[in-house]
């Protein structure tokens, strides 16, 4: 019974450092990765940051049950920093928010809109925004058109291509303060 100790294992044992025979017990032979049982594996880029480190999501019945390094990443090589390890968080946390929360001006509780009436809203918020500040020319009649009631900062998790079209889109829109958090 005593044998049964990985502690006496260790001792009486050649592997003294219990690196190997006395460090397994039954437990740990029934121990099995969080990942084998998973139906799919998916490729994808950590959120995070704009490192834009590979990951490896595994997905069993329709859900996220592991988010692990790629090893195949050339830029992380398998590895993640503490936040990019956290990531599974973002999917599978019971409280995390799935709809859109809106509270009026004024109110006192959140209500869920419907995607289509808060991308209105955002859209109606916007061209009114656009319009208050608008200036079409300067005190000596030369042309601006910008508008001052607009601005953009992105974010460092937005990847070159986004911050090209939110570029794109505020310059469209005649915003000129556009900018983005890695270089402030």
């Amino acid at each position: 019974m005593l044998t049964m100790w990985p502690l006496l294992r260790q001792i009486a044992g050649r592997d003294r450092l219990g690196l190997g025979a006395a460090s397994i017990s039954g437990r740990t032979l029934e121990l099995q990765p969080r990942t084998r049982s998973a139906d799919k594996v998916v490729a994808s880029v950590c959120p995070y940051c704009a490192v834009g480190c590979g990951q490896l999501i595994y997905v069993e019945a329709g859900q996220v049950t592991q988010i692990e390094g790629d090893p195949a990443s050339p830029i992380s090589r398998g590895r993640l920093c503490p936040k990019g390890s956290a990531t599974k968080e973002l999917v599978t946390r019971p409280d995390r928010l799935t709809k859109i929360r809106y509270r009026r001006p004024h109110g006192t509780r959140w209500e869920d809109l419907d995607l289509g009436t808060a991308m209105e809203m955002i859209a109606e918020r916007v061209l009114a925004a656009r319009a208050s500040g608008w200036q079409d020319t300067d005190a000596q009649g030369r042309p601006l058109r910008r508008t001052m009631g607009l601005a953009s900062l992105g974010g460092a998790t937005l990847d070159i291509e986004e911050n090209y079209l939110m570029k794109k889109l505020f310059t469209a829109l005649g915003a000129v303060q556009i900018e983005n958090q890695a270089r402030i």
